[in-house]
């Protein structure tokens, strides 16, 4: 299979790359950057790949589709919604790794990114990628943000089988500097980042709609949730520490097996046991998402702790997994089932 690769010079357009060097169904990778970047090669945009001899030419719709089966996107927010516009007319297979296309009402788009929305006519060719709930995927994949696949999936079994109140969701998420993305700011220099936390984007973070947007679609009486974001200091990872109040008294035990059950057929998503809880290096290095719950009767409330590698789960190893499930590959293929230790 022939495969475009938009953006690889980003951090999770480099691991997207790796990935699917590796992966057993591509056969080439062809690079491009946006429509005005002159053509250079891999090697000069992203020096740690100094081996590779690729070049990397400037966008062009009908070159890209005439050239490829798929195309991936590992760009910022505000490329797609223009750059793919020629692709989704043509029904042409794409991975979107932006939050262009995850919105599906353009006011709140432009409320949370900023900008001007896509066409509505577009919006609605796309399809929402959390990979192990959306199996009706259409061509035009919109991968989701990394603070929300660990959010969802922590939260879905207890909302799709209304185990909590509603209307007492709060999330604490921390996430590596890597999820900051390559951009220097005062906050990402290294006598900011090291030895410290910090709170960043207060009710402001671009995740919070979509994860709204899906516990919605499973469950309309979820209003809203309290979400807050931290930056820690280490390169990769997120940990999605959320607490609810239970509906019913109920048990650790029942909690895990009704995840387990939720996820005993989904191989990246791993369910400890009762009062195991993950931590970052469980995961960091692989698609995993591992997932520990537990039950306080005495404040009757649930904590759920979802841990990912936000650049693998969280992007590009996400994006393959919905290029396997677009493609009818095997769920695992081109995607590492361990983490890097230590």
């Amino acid at each position: 299979m022939q495969v475009a690769l938009v953006g690889v010079n980003g951090y999770s357009g480099m691991t997207l790359y790796r990935l699917l060097k590796q992966h057993p169904a591509v056969d080439q990778i062809k690079l491009y950057g946006h429509t005005d970047s002159k053509p250079t090669t891999l090697a000069a945009l992203v020096p740690v790949f100094q081996k590779e001899t690729v070049r990397v030419r400037s966008f062009d719709a009908a070159t890209v589709m005439a050239e490829n089966d798929v195309v991936f996107f590992a760009t910022s927010a505000g490329v797609t919604k223009t750059l793919a516009l020629p692709l989704i007319a043509a029904n042409f297979p794409v991975i979107d790794l932006s939050g262009d296309f995850r919105l599906r009402q353009p006011d709140v788009y432009e409320t949370w990114y900023h900008q001007t929305a896509a066409p509505v006519a577009a919006l609605a060719k796309a399809s929402y990628g959390l990979a192990e709930f959306n199996h009706h995927l259409t061509p035009y994949v919109a991968n989701p943000g990394c603070y929300a696949t660990a959010t969802l999936l922590g939260l879905a079994p207890v909302v799709q089988q209304h185990l909590i109140e509603p209307t007492s969701i709060v999330v604490d998420a921390k996430s590596g500097l890597s999820g900051a993305g390559k951009k220097l700011s005062t906050t990402s220099q290294f006598t900011m980042v090291n030895d410290n936390l910090q709170l960043y984007k207060l009710n402001q973070h671009q995740h919070i709609p979509e994860i709204m947007q899906q516990l919605q679609q499973w469950w309309p009486k979820v209003p809203a949730l309290e979400f807050t974001t931290t930056l820690i200091p280490v390169t990769c990872g997120i940990m999605s520490t959320i607490y609810a109040k239970a509906a019913q008294p109920t048990t650790t035990a029942e909690l895990v097996a009704a995840y387990q059950q939720v996820y005993q057929d989904q191989p990246f998503v791993q369910v400890l046991p009762a009062d195991d809880l993950p931590t970052l290096k469980q995961v960091v290095g692989s698609n995993d998402c591992a997932i520990g719950v537990n039950y306080n009767p005495i404040t009757n409330t649930i904590l759920i702790v979802s841990v990912i590698d936000n650049l693998m789960k969280g992007a590009a190893g996400q994006a393959v997994q919905n290029f396997n499930q677009l493609f009818q590959y095997p769920a695992t293929a081109g995607l590492p089932d361990l983490p890097v230790f230590p």
